[in-house]
């Protein structure tokens, strides 16, 4: 266990002790493939499950079908964490998928590498081809890897990074959870005028706490979904960037670097992806520790190449404290300022939101 331990990412172990738990639950004396197939199927973080969302592929028919294979394994009525151990059929399936992980140039065994070697013999193969295409799911697999090496324990932490550590203000446009947004035409407008330039095209909304920055660019994603915005907008999608999420764990120097330069990459490379960053000035100095550099650092050279859209918000005192004495930072972005709306604006939104309060609480608001 332990020269196998020696190999794994920080997250193929995790999976690999989830694994162990269920198999501990189900009374087998062995963790086999299977156990580990279940433990990412029960994930909702884990690859698999991601793919699976992207396929529309139930994971509670997989998962009954995995369980159903492992009833069939031996029990016994003492199992515990003392004396779980693998079977020699899940330690020829790691040392397998190291002989794929080597083929690929990569240091350490991930999730993905795992996936794709056992997708290719039984009883994996079979499970997975009676709910999904096998050479589409190894796509996918590839897609989401996207060239990336696995360099380090942690670096399969980083597949798939916006999905992890954004949220799709475009798919919950769509899918009716933003609330509307009334007035701030000018605003928005400008925001748009900013994003469709060739050059210096990252706007920054802002104004004081609570006037409505990040309504306006809830508003965007709503235009977006309903064609109302410029062609080249129209096919874009705003995400939302959560640096709570992104710091948070970020235990090893250079952690926080890899998760944020994988989402730059993701961004980078789907060339459709506007970014929003509310309090962007927390970016400034963000995940900095010695011999890493924070995110304002990491995020200049791709707004430089103008390969990032990105939108930010703040408040005045911040952006004066944080951007006006980084000059590189502050070429790269164009301010729009948003002012409290007047009563009259105000009373106009109210009303906007009103149906939604009602419906929302059950009560019948008055005009």
């Amino acid at each position: 266990m332990a020269n196998i331990q020696n190999f794994l990412t920080d997250n193929m172990l995790s999976n690999l002790e989830s694994a162990a738990s269920l198999a501990i639950h189900s009374k087998n004396n062995e963790v086999a493939p299977l156990h580990l197939l279940w433990a990412l199927s029960v994930d909702s973080t884990s690859i698999l499950n991601q793919i699976l969302n992207k396929l529309n592929i139930s994971k509670e028919a997989l998962e009954l079908e995995i369980k159903s294979r492992i009833s069939k394994l031996a029990t016994s009525s003492n199992v515990n964490r003392e004396n779980i151990r693998f079977s020699n059929e899940l330690i020829n399936s790691l040392e397998n998928a190291k002989g794929l992980m080597s083929a690929n140039g990569d240091s350490y065994l991930s999730v993905d590498t795992w996936l794709v070697s056992e997708s290719q013999k039984s009883p994996t193969k079979e499970i997975l081809a009676q709910f999904l295409d096998l050479r589409e799911f190894q796509k996918e697999l590839e897609s989401l890897r996207a060239g990336r090496k696995i360099d380090s324990k942690t670096s399969d932490e980083t597949l798939d990074s916006l999905n992890k550590f954004g949220i799709d203000l475009t798919l919950k446009a769509s899918e009716g959870k933003l609330d509307p947004v009334i007035g701030r035409e000018e605003e928005i407008e400008r925001l748009m005028q900013i994003l469709i330039r060739k050059t210096k095209n990252n706007p920054i909304l802002l104004g004081e706490p609570g006037v409505g920055k990040t309504a306006i660019v809830e508003a965007l994603a709503q235009r977006i979904i309903k064609k109302d915005v410029p062609k080249s907008l129209q096919n874009k999608k705003v995400i939302a960037l959560d640096m709570s999420a992104l710091i948070a764990g970020a235990k090893y120097r250079g952690e926080f670097e890899d998760r944020l330069k994988a989402v730059v990459n993701e961004v980078i490379k789907s060339e459709n992806i506007i970014l929003f960053i509310d309090e962007i000035h927390t970016i400034v100095g963000a995940g900095a520790s010695e011999g890493s550099m924070d995110a304002a650092n990491i995020l200049k050279p791709a707004l430089a190449r103008g390969e990032l859209h990105t939108i930010g918000a703040t408040t005045l005192k911040e952006y004066r404290k944080y951007f006006e004495k980084d000059a590189a930072l502050q070429r790269r972005f164009q301010p729009v300022n948003v002012g409290e709306p007047s009563v009259n604006e105000a009373l106009a939104m109210l009303r906007g939101i009103k149906e939604k309060l009602e419906i929302h609480h059950n009560v019948t608001i008055n005009d």
